[in-house]
């Protein structure tokens, strides 16, 4: 007598049974772990490469400080302080250390100045001039990527691609100056440099925000095409809803998965781009506070505005990843994307 009841594996008219998503919550534990143990390697391997690179610059630095007629004994006891007379690994392991512990000081002569205090002053700045701009890019980028999808093949959508190649293709620091000519001396509606007054900020977000928008207006466009290509917006377009609700609750919702990944990397990136932004602003971050460091040859400042910028960017990535496992479920599953 043949059985009704569907076969092992298979639902009732034969076709394969799709497992639910796991709902365990140690997939996410062991996702952030592998995570964080990836990022602590990163930061490691980042600090052994800057050392790497500060040892070959050309010159000795301490004879750069204490000059050509220094006594052997005080460039001994330079070089000891340092710890330029020890193995890289042993370099590395003292900057670690010492960083941990709150008890890093500068490299330079009389070894006085302590550096955490001086990148808690710093590298909130950077921070702040970070979500500025990344305010403006958002800002920009989103309507005019959303318009020119619907209006795909237009005259707007030709304009603002045209201005979204333009934006890729001007390098910050010739956009940083063309507005500072603009807004700064030409009009006067704003300062140029420091971080004096409250609108100071508004040139340095202004000229990496646009950098930024300019490749997010190009991910929303094509990720606003691909869904509203989608049967569920056709589907709610033929009920008779309105298109601003169509657009906003059925396709830039699940166009938000593509734009939040670029955003992510993108935030990560803008501390580089920063670095040059702030020199040409004279804004007293912590890009600036590198570039000194460098001119100084500070190893210890360097070391250290290196391994900020590394977290930095290493702790912004892990939230992106997270909060695109929370958006999507499917990476949630195992076997799901990283």
């Amino acid at each position: 007598m043949r059985s009704d009841r569907p076969a092992k594996g298979e639902t009732r008219d034969g076709a394969p049974r799709v497992a639910a998503p796991s709902r365990d919550p140690l997939l996410g534990v062991n996702r952030v772990l592998r995570k964080l143990g990836g990022a602590a390697l990163s930061a490691l391997g980042a600090t052994l490469l800057i050392s790497v690179f500060l040892n070959l610059v050309p010159g000795d630095p301490v004879e750069v400080m204490l000059g050509d007629r220094a006594q052997a004994v005080d460039v001994a006891a330079l070089r000891h302080q340092m710890w330029l007379d020890r193995p890289l690994p042993e370099q590395v392991w003292f900057f670690l250390r010492d960083f941990a512990d709150g008890q890093l000081h500068s490299s330079l002569p009389p070894f006085q100045e302590r550096i955490l205090p001086r990148l808690a002053e710093v590298a909130p700045r950077t921070l702040w001039l970070a979500a500025a701009s990344l305010a403006v890019a958002v800002a920009v980028s989103l309507p005019l990527g959303v318009l020119s999808a619907l209006a795909a093949g237009g005259a707007v959508d030709r304009m603002a691609m045209g201005l979204a190649v333009l934006g890729i293709s001007v390098p910050s620091f010739l956009a940083g100056h063309v507005l500072i000519l603009l807004f700064g001396i030409h009009l006067g509606w704003l300062p140029i440099a420091g971080d004096d007054a409250r609108a100071s900020i508004v040139l340095p977000a202004l000229t990496l925000g646009l950098g930024l928008s300019a490749l997010l207006s190009r991910i929303t466009r094509a990720a606003m095409l691909d869904v509203l290509r989608e049967d569920h917006v056709l589907a709610a377009r033929a009920r008779g809803l309105s298109e601003t609700r169509v657009v906003l609750r059925h396709a830039l919702r699940n166009a938000l998965l593509p734009i939040l990944t670029v955003l992510g990397l993108q935030a990560g990136g803008v501390l580089t781009g920063a670095v040059v932004v702030e020199k040409v602003f004279n804004w007293p971050g912590l890009g600036t506070w590198l570039i000194t460091s460098i001119e100084k040859r500070d190893y210890n400042a360097v070391r250290a505005a290196v391994l900020v910028f590394t977290l930095t960017y290493l702790a912004v990535n892990l939230l992106t990843d997270l909060a695109y496992a929370a958006a999507d479920p499917r990476v949630r599953r195992p076997g799901g994307s990283a």
